[in-house]
């Protein structure tokens, strides 16, 4: 199941929080490497690295690194152990975390005490690539809305995997990582203990819930590691707070699954979403993109969002936009659609959530 290779460090290319990005000699090949500090230690030139080629040989487009299992000759000292919450629960990389759940948190008082998002806006989108633009979204109207950014483990489960969260840092009041996913500022082990720790712990205004980087999809109706938008809008209103959908919309993909309104959204929110959220529906769509929508308006209610400004305020994100590789010009639609939720859930901020059991 893993294709192992042995290797020595050439140079340390880009870092960031949480990880790094090194040139490994591999025979007489110089291949891409990333390495996760907290795991292996540090890695330096020279340093023999064994390595998980899978996700390179596999050519994945979001994933394509060799990934340091370890440093065979130079092993980091032990860490000690603040927790016992396991993620990467029995495989061979196993992480022990300090989750916010657990007896030995500062936060557990907070955690006993905490039953519900007391109307929380929760913005719920598929692709990781969306969380910039809704961020953009949301502080258009409101730059100083509290945002926390509330990780789920359907894709990458490394925080440090994704470089846009270093660089938006300084927008979130910060990252939970929740189920198998570990690298955030907090660490939780539900979806749900997550919202009630971005709102709690973090004192977050807004929360918004997306996988990591490297979504999974097999081009069948279930196969989709985003069917678990649907079960987020089912937590958000399960925790009395306001689900805000986030539609995965797009005129330049090149797969008829994804054209149009994305079957993800549509599986997500019409078939496993029982719970009632607003979908935000950026002003101006081309009618067969609001045709499209119509089934939505069985279960949840569709808002129009003004997007005048949201354009400005895209360009503007402190990150390059970019998703499947398309940038901002590229799928307009898809990042204004994120925009808008981001817009409508800043203008829920301070209501009371409604009855949204369907």
């Amino acid at each position: 199941m893993i294709r192992w290779r042995s290797g020595t460090v050439e140079q340390r290319l880009r870092e960031w929080r949480g990880a790094v990005e090194l040139e490994v000699s591999v025979g007489s090949q110089r291949i891409p490497a990333l390495a996760y500090p907290d795991l292996v230690g540090e890695p330096v030139p020279g340093d023999r690295v064994l390595l998980n080629t899978n996700a390179l040989d596999l050519g994945l487009g979001t994933g394509g690194y060799a990934l340091v299992v370890a440093l065979p000759d130079r092993l980091p000292p032990d860490p000690v152990f603040e927790g016992h919450v396991i993620k990467g629960r029995y495989g061979p990389m196993q992480t022990v975390v300090l989750a916010v759940d657990e007896e030995a948190s500062p936060c557990r008082p907070l955690m006993e005490r905490a039953s519900h998002v007391g109307g929380m806006p929760v913005v719920t989108a598929d692709l990781h690539s969306a969380l910039p633009a809704v961020l953009a979204g949301i502080h258009a109207d409101a730059p100083q809305a509290k945002v926390a950014y509330v990780m789920t483990d359907g894709a990458a489960m490394p925080a440090g995997f994704s470089r846009n969260l270093h660089a938006l840092a300084d927008h979130l009041v910060g990252t939970v990582t929740t189920g198998q996913s570990w690298g955030g500022d907090l660490e939780s082990v539900t979806l749900h203990s997550g919202l009630l720790a971005a709102r709690h712990v973090l004192q977050a205004d807004i929360a918004v819930v997306a996988q990591g980087p490297g979504n999974l999809g097999t081009g069948t109706t279930w196969g989709f590691s985003g069917v678990a938008v649907g079960e987020a809008v089912n937590a958000a209103a399960v925790l009395q707070g306001r689900p805000v959908g986030s539609l995965r919309l797009s005129e330049a993909d090149p797969r008829a699954r994804h054209r149009g309104l994305s079957h993800h959204s549509l599986t997500a929110y019409h078939r496993v979403a029982l719970a009632r959220a607003d979908i935000a529906v950026p002003s101006g769509l081309k009618p067969h993109l609001q045709e499209a929508l119509a089934p939505l308006a069985e279960r949840h209610r569709l808002v129009t969002v003004d997007v005048e400004g949201l354009d400005e305020a895209l360009r503007k994100s402190p990150v390059s936009l970019s998703t499947m590789g398309r940038g901002l010009d590229d799928d307009y639609v898809y990042f204004l659609a994120a925009a808008a939720a981001g817009r409508h859930a800043a203008s829920l901020m301070g209501q009371p959530a409604a009855d949204q059991v369907k």
